[in-house]
C-alpha cells in the first residue's frame, strides 16, 4: 500500500486513492469525517456497479440522520474509478475482499458496519471468515448466502449482450427501463435518473458503463442449470453480528426460502421486503434510508 494514499474534495466527499499489494490504484468515496466514538459506515457495490450506487443512501447516513456517520463507499479494481486489472482472473471476491481490507487499512479501519449489495454481501462472508472482529454490523442488500441459478443467468444474459450504443442519458434511460421495468414497478423517472448516473459514465462517442467490460468474461462456464456453491458456513459464522437482510419483493436472485433459512439460522435477523422493485432496491428510495441508519445505531449500543 502506498505510505500516504491520497484523499482530495471538499464538496459531498472527498475521493480517496489507495494502491494495493499487486500495485493497481483503486477508489473510494469518503462521506463525513470520523466521529469519536461512532464507528463508519463501509459500503459494497455489486458486480458490475461502483460507489455512484451509495451516494444518496450515503448523504443519509453522514448528514442527516440522527446520528451521524463516515461513510465509505468502494469501487473494486475495474470499475469507477479504480484501475482495470489486465488479468481477468483477479476479478474474484476473494482477490476483491483483500482489496477491501487494503483499503480499510490504509483509512485506519479496524472495525464498521458494513452494507452489501449483490456482490457486495458476497464479500462480507468472505471479510467475516477473515477479520470477523472488523464487522460491528450487516447489512445484506437482495443478497445470501445462497444464489438463485435463474437471477445469476438473467444478469449474465443481460450483460452478456454487450453494452448498446447510447448517445444520451435518455437513452440510457430507455434501455435499463426495457431491461428492468417489469422487476421494479415502484421507480419513479427520477430513480431511473440516479440509476443510469450511476451506471454510465461519458465516453468519447457517447454513454458507456462503467466497469471493466472484461467482467462479463468471469461468468463464462457457469452451468445454470445446477446449484451454484453457497455460503452456508460463512453465514453460520456471522451469527452473532447484528444483520439485516433486505429483499426486493421482485428478486429473481435472492428468493424467500433462502430469507427464511437465513432467519431459521440467525436468531436476531431483521428483514425487509421492499415492495415493487426487484434485485437489487435502491436503498435511496422509501424508508430504507432511515431504517438502515436505525438498524446500525441500534447494533451500535447493542
Amino acid at each position: 500500500m502506498s505510505a500516504v494514499p491520497e484523499r482530495t474534495g471538499d464538496g459531498e466527499f472527498s475521493d480517496f486513492f489507495y494502491t494495493t499489494p499487486d500495485g493497481l490504484t483503486l477508489h473510494a468515496r469518503i462521506y463525513g469525517e470520523a466521529r469519536e466514538g461512532r464507528g463508519p459506515v463501509v459500503c459494497l457495490p455489486g458486480l458490475t456497479r461502483n460507489a455512484r450506487d451509495f451516494h444518496l443512501l450515503a448523504l443519509h447516513l453522514a448528514s442527516h440522520a440522527p446520528l451521524p456517520r463516515q461513510v465509505i463507499a468502494f469501487d473494486y479494481r475495474g470499475r469507477g474509478q479504480s484501475d482495470y486489472d489486465a488479468n481477468i482472473g483477479n476479478y474474484t471476491v476473494v482477490t476483491e475482499a483483500g482489496d477491501i481490507l487494503a483499503g480499510l487499512a490504509a483509512l485506519g479501519i479496524g472495525e464498521a458496519a458494513f452494507i452489501g449489495t449483490s456482490r457486495g454481501g458476497l464479500i462480507i462472508h468472505l471479510l467475516g471468515a477473515m477479520q470477523p472482529a472488523m464487522l460491528k454490523a450487516v447489512v445484506f442488500n437482495d443478497i445470501g448466502p445462497a444464489i438463485e441459478a435463474d437471477g445469476l443467468r438473467h444478469i449474465s444474459d443481460y450483460l452478456g449482450k454487450g453494452a448498446p450504443k447510447l448517445q444520451t442519458r435518455a437513452d440510457a434511460i430507455a434501455t435499463q427501463k426495457a431491461a428492468h421495468g417489469a422487476d421494479f414497478p415502484a421507480l419513479g423517472e427520477a430513480d431511473w435518473e440516479t440509476m443510469v448516473d450511476a451506471l454510465y459514465r461519458t465516453g468519447p462517442k457517447g454513454l458507456i458503463p462503467d466497469f471493466d467490460p472484461k467482467l462479463v468474461e468471469t461468468l463464462a462456464g457457469i452451468d445454470f442449470s445446477q446449484p451454484l456453491p453457497t455460503l452456508w458456513p460463512q453465514f453460520d459464522a456471522l451469527s452473532d453480528i447484528p444483520m439485516l437482510a433486505i429483499r426486493g419483493e421482485n428478486s429473481r436472485l435472492l428468493s424467500k426460502t433462502t430469507l427464511a433459512e437465513m432467519a431459521r439460522r440467525h436468531p436476531t435477523l431483521k428483514t425487509m421486503t421492499v415492495a415493487g422493485q426487484g434485485h437489487a432496491p435502491f436503498l435511496e428510495t422509501g424508508d430504507l434510508p432511515a431504517a438502515i441508519a436505525s438498524f446500525i445505531d441500534d447494533a451500535a449500543r447493542a
